[in-house]
């Protein structure tokens, strides 16, 4: 865990309390003004706290830290740190490079040395950079890079895997597309990895907090046999996907983890799942489309449909798509009336519609389809058997369910409904938006008292279904409710007591 404050007694009460929970602590010291104030304080925790790693960073401004001294003002600060009792101290390669060999060698006399390397632009010549720090004398040699596409990441993974055997060696990526590898950077051959203290209290772009860290991606048990999944896309930083899902891979004891993988490339994408690689992808915006022409073999949904929300792959290496955003919207409905026959809105014409549309009409569902453009509604719904209807129709009838599959409705700061509230003639409203909770179009239902679905059961039944097919087991559909619930400031039963709904369930086939 990565440590900062502006002043000695913040910082020795934030290693007070990471020490209570990690054994590893970086004090960036160039935080200070006065480093040396921290050393009497920091002596005292040491000599009571022996079981804890420290790490002494005090990285010069040249380098991309904040301490604006000499390289011997640096030196001096490391050396007493080291007599503070930090068993490890942090140089930049141009630091050793500006030193003498037998000053390096004093240094290391009095704690182990982390020889390190920043790159803020971007990943490359990464070898020789690992060759060139190679020959300092140093106990570990790190490389930080920032990744700006995923295989950057592949890279950095590649370095490990065939340098750490020479030299204790940690890599990492900046950046958002980096944050893959600060999880598994450890599978790969990386002695640590970093994280911050709290969210917001990063000292690199792209650093996650050190709870998120253990409680989430379980880092603790993450080892080379640890295979990979996650969930690629762009925006995909506030998706709660890898706190579902590693909550049903912890559930059912499987040695996996489920990482975020923030692209817009599809080709970049592919290239990190078969060089990482990864065993499976939940696909989202904006991929579900363009990803289909990439794939070996695809289920007939996602053939008709045209979009693919999950891809496994085979051993041999074989790119198989599966649409389960279909199972996402029917297994809510079929544990609360019998789709045969039941009349239903839906509203959009996006990948979310299509899958709604096609999957309801296998279950021969009446469905009509509405869309702010007539013509991609009405282009659905020929593709679906199904009927177009107008915004100024849909007042005149009833339904069974009325579904929003639009986006409309996910910004907070101005609310919109798909609908207005006259318009809301039905049993139940399926809202596929489950951030926020409450959209517009939620509060108008329960004014009505119509009964509301909430976008969250699609979320985690679509989710179940990916984990059923990549690992041939069932879903512990219950457990991911309640993470994903907790996750957006609700508990399971305040929720399904406030909205009077049934517990979550699977049907298997």
């Amino acid at each position: 865990m990565a440590l900062f404050a502006d002043n000695p007694g913040d910082l020795m009460q934030k290693v007070e309390v990471a020490a209570n929970q990690n054994s590893l602590l970086e004090l960036r010291l160039d935080y200070l003004s006065h480093p040396a104030l921290l050393f009497p304080k920091l002596k005292q925790f040491a000599g009571f706290h022996r079981d804890i790693t420290i790490i002494a960073t005090c990285r010069r401004a040249a380098n991309g830290g904040k301490f604006r001294g000499s390289v011997a003002s640096e030196l001096d600060v490391l050396h007493k740190a080291a007599a503070a009792g930090c068993q490890l101290v942090d140089i930049e390669l141009e630091t050793a490079q500006a030193l003498k060999r037998p000053e390096i060698e004093k240094l290391r006399q009095h704690a182990g040395l982390i020889l390190s390397f920043h790159d803020y632009r971007g990943t490359k010549k990464l070898e020789e950079t690992w060759e060139a720090m190679h020959q300092f004398p140093a106990d570990y040699i790190k490389i930080v890079s920032t990744a700006r596409t995923l295989s950057d990441n592949v890279k950095m993974m590649r370095l490990l895997e065939q340098r750490s055997d020479v030299v204790s060696t940690v890599g990492v990526c900046m950046g958002e597309a980096g944050i893959i590898s600060r999880i598994l950077n450890v599978r790969f051959g990386s002695e640590f990895t970093f994280a911050s203290a709290q969210p917001g209290e990063e000292t690199a772009p792209g650093q996650i907090a050190a709870r998120v860290l253990r409680d989430v991606y379980r880092i603790d048990v993450v080892d080379a046999a640890t295979k990979v999944y996650g969930v690629a896309g762009d925006p995909i930083g506030q998706s709660l996907s890898p706190q579902m899902m590693n909550t049903a891979f912890r559930r059912e004891n499987i040695n996996a983890v489920y990482v975020p993988l923030q692209t817009s490339d599809v080709k970049d994408l592919l290239n990190c799942v078969r060089e990482m690689p990864i065993q499976g992808l939940s696909i989202t915006m904006p991929l579900k489309q363009a990803v289909m022409e990439h794939l070996d073999k695809t289920d007939a949904l996602s053939a008709k449909i045209g979009a693919c929300n999950t891809l496994i792959r085979s051993q041999d290496g074989r790119l198989y798509g599966f649409n389960t955003d279909v199972a996402g919207v029917v297994r809510p409905l079929e544990n609360r009336l019998n789709l045969a026959g039941a009349r239903i809105l839906v509203i959009g014409a996006g990948g979310a519609a299509r899958a709604a549309a096609f999957g309801l009409k296998e279950r021969n569902s009446e469905v009509w389809v509405m869309n702010r453009t007539a013509e991609k509604a009405q282009k659905l719904a020929r593709q679906a058997h199904a009927h177009y209807i107008s915004h100024q129709q849909v007042k005149k009838l009833e339904f069974d369910v009325i579904i929003n599959a639009t986006p409309v409705g996910m910004n907070t700061a101005r609310p919109q409904s798909p609908l207005e509230e006259s318009d809301l003639r039905a049993r139940y409203v399926f809202e596929m938006i489950y951030n926020p909770v409450e959209t517009k179009l939620v509060k108008m239902a329960r004014a009505k008292g119509i009964q509301v679905i909430p976008g969250s059961e699609m979320f985690v039944h679509q989710g179940a279904r990916q984990f059923e097919i990549w690992t041939g087991k069932p879903a512990p559909v219950e457990e991911m409710h309640r993470t994903v619930l907790h996750a957006l400031g609700f508990t399971a039963q305040s929720f399904a007591a406030r909205e009077a709904i049934p517990a979550p369930q699977v049907k298997r086939g």
